[in-house]
């Protein structure tokens, strides 16, 4: 599982003075960050563990006080929210073992750790590589 948990990111993002709304958003977007009103809205539509990755994808866009995506600024931002929710959410030691039990399995091995698959990817191809370096 996460060690971080919707409570955990909420009294965050209370802390920070950003406003979490549910709302029905239209389409297959999962979550907004809008700087000038200081909102997160989440889709209403979320199951557990896609709120808690939504959640804290969008806390990281609040706490760099990201402008947007449609920028080449903004595919910046959106890889660093990416990168920065996989490095939250997803231990290295829970990681290796629920690789060693799930044989890599993406769907199992999310499950196992309370992320979505995205961020399972995100964590394979933003944070591993670095740390395979280091």
């Amino acid at each position: 599982m996460s060690r971080i948990t919707i409570d955990v990111l909420e009294r965050q993002a209370e802390h920070m003075g950003v406003k979490v709304l549910e709302s029905d958003i239209p389409g297959t977007t999962c979550g907004l960050y809008c700087e000038r009103l200081n909102t997160i809205w989440l889709a209403d539509w979320l199951n557990d563990r896609q709120r808690l990755c939504t959640l804290c994808h969008e806390l990281v866009h609040a706490k760099y006080r990201d402008l947007g995506c449609g920028t080449r600024f903004g595919v910046k931002c959106e890889r660093r929210a990416r990168r920065e929710t996989a490095l939250t959410l997803i231990d290295t030691a829970a990681y290796s073992a629920a690789e060693s039990v799930w044989d890599a399995n993406s769907w199992r091995m999310a499950c196992e750790l309370g992320v979505t698959e995205s961020v399972l990817q995100d964590y394979r191809t933003l944070v591993l590589p670095n740390m395979i370096r280091s």
